[in-house]
C-alpha cells in the first residue's frame, strides 16, 4: 500500500528550461502547477489538530503490589471510560473507552491518550463500530497518543471503524514505545455503510500513524483516500475493496522466522478466499493487511491473527475482549 499513499517529490529536469523551445516550456509550467495542486490537496491538515478538541481523555495505567491499575483518568466532553474489569487476573487491565453520541460529526475533534507504566499490561477495546458521518462543510479529527514504558504491554482492539459517504476525516495515531515493551493494535476501516448499498463515493480520509521505540522511527505509514478516486480501485491500495483491516504488532524478540512463516502459510486458508491477506516483517514490526468486502469476515480473520501472535508476544492465551461478543 505504500507506494501509492505516500507523498513523492516531482522529479527533477536535468535539462536547463532556457533550452526547451516555446511549447515544451509551457508543458513544464502546466505540469509543474498540476504537481504542486496535487501535493497540496494530498497535504494532511493535521495543524487543525493542535485546537481545543471538543472531547478528550486521558489515561494512566501503572503496576502496584502485581496488580495493573488504572491511576489517572481525566475527560472532557464525551469521552470516557468504564470501570477497569480483569477477565485474565489482577496482571491484565482492560478498560472500554465510550463515546457516548455514537458518532463523529463534521467539524468534531477527539483525542485520547494513555500511558502505560513500566511492566503494566492493557488492553483497550470500544463497546461497538464507531462511525464518522457525512461531512456539514468541516473537517472530523481524531488524535490518539499512545505511551507504553519498559516492560509494559498495550493492545488497541477498537472495533471497526465506518466512513459514511461523503466524510472528511483527519486522523493521527502515535505511539512511542520504551525499550523491552510490547504492542499490538488491529483497526477494521470501512469505506461506505454498504449494508445499506451505501458507497465511499465523496469525501476524503487522512491518516498518519508513526510508531516509535526508544525515539527511534520503526513504522510510518500515511494514508490519503478521496472518495471514489484511483486509489480506491488500485491493486496497491484498496483493489475495490470496501473493508481494510491492519494488524500491527511490535517486539523485539517474539517475531520468529518459523512464527511469520506459520503465518504466511496459514494466510490463504484463513481468508479461504474471501479477499485478500498478507503479512510482512519490517525488523521489529509485524503488519498483517486484510482487503475485503464484509466487516465479519474482517473481525474473524484479524482475531484469529491475533490469537496466533498474542501467546508468542504476551505469552497469555488469546480471549476475544469481551466487548466484541456484545
Amino acid at each position: 500500500m505504500h507506494s501509492n499513499i505516500h507523498n513523492t517529490k516531482p522529479t527533477e529536469k536535468k535539462a536547463s528550461v532556457f533550452s526547451l523551445n516555446k511549447i515544451e516550456a509551457n508543458r513544464l509550467s502546466q505540469d509543474q502547477a498540476l504537481n504542486n495542486k496535487e501535493q497540496e490537496q494530498n497535504k494532511p491538515v493535521f495543524s487543525a489538530l493542535e485546537k481545543k478538541p471538543d472531547a478528550s481523555l486521558s489515561l494512566a495505567f501503572s503496576k502496584e503490589d502485581g496488580k495493573c491499575r488504572l491511576v489517572g483518568r481525566d475527560h472532557f466532553g464525551q469521552l470516557y471510560v468504564q470501570k477497569p474489569f480483569y477477565p485474565e487476573g489482577p496482571e491484565v487491565c482492560h478498560v472500554v473507552i465510550v463515546h457516548p453520541p455514537g458518532g463523529v460529526v463534521g467539524g468534531d475533534r477527539l483525542e485520547i491518550s494513555s500511558r502505560v507504566g513500566a511492566a503494566a499490561n492493557v488492553q483497550i477495546t470500544t463497546p461497538g463500530a464507531a462511525k464518522w458521518y457525512k461531512a456539514n462543510g468541516h473537517v472530523s479529527y481524531q488524535k490518539v497518543q499512545l505511551d507504553v514504558e519498559a516492560g509494559g504491554t498495550l493492545e488497541w482492539l477498537p472495533q471497526e471503524t465506518i466512513f459514511f459517504d461523503n466524510a472528511e476525516v483527519e486522523l493521527e495515531h502515535t505511539v512511542a514505545l520504551a525499550k523491552d515493551s510490547s504492542y499490538i493494535s488491529c483497526e477494521i476501516f470501512c469505506f461506505g455503510r454498504t449494508a445499506f448499498g451505501e458507497s465511499f463515493n465523496g469525501g476524503r480520509i487522512r491518516q498518519q500513524v508513526n510508531i516509535r521505540r526508544d525515539g527511534k522511527l520503526v513504522w510510518y505509514e500515511q494514508l490519503n483516500l478521496a472518495g471514489g478516486g484511483m486509489a480506491m480501485k488500485s491493486p496497491l491500495v484498496l483493489a475495490e475493496k470496501t473493508v481494510c483491516a491492519t494488524l500491527i504488532a511490535v517486539s523485539d524478540t517474539a517475531h520468529t522466522n518459523e512464527l511469520i512463516n506459520t503465518l504466511r502459510e496459514d494466510a490463504s486458508t484463513l481468508a479461504n478466499g474471501a479477499g485478500h491477506l498478507g503479512v510482512s516483517q519490517v525488523k521489529s514490526v509485524l503488519v498483517a493487511r486484510y482487503l475485503g468486502d464484509s466487516s465479519e469476515v474482517a473481525r474473524q480473520i484479524m482475531l484469529k491473527i491475533w490469537g496466533i501472535l498474542r501467546p508468542a508476544m504476551l505469552e497469555r492465551k488469546a480471549e476475544v475482549p469481551r466487548m466484541w461478543n456484545t
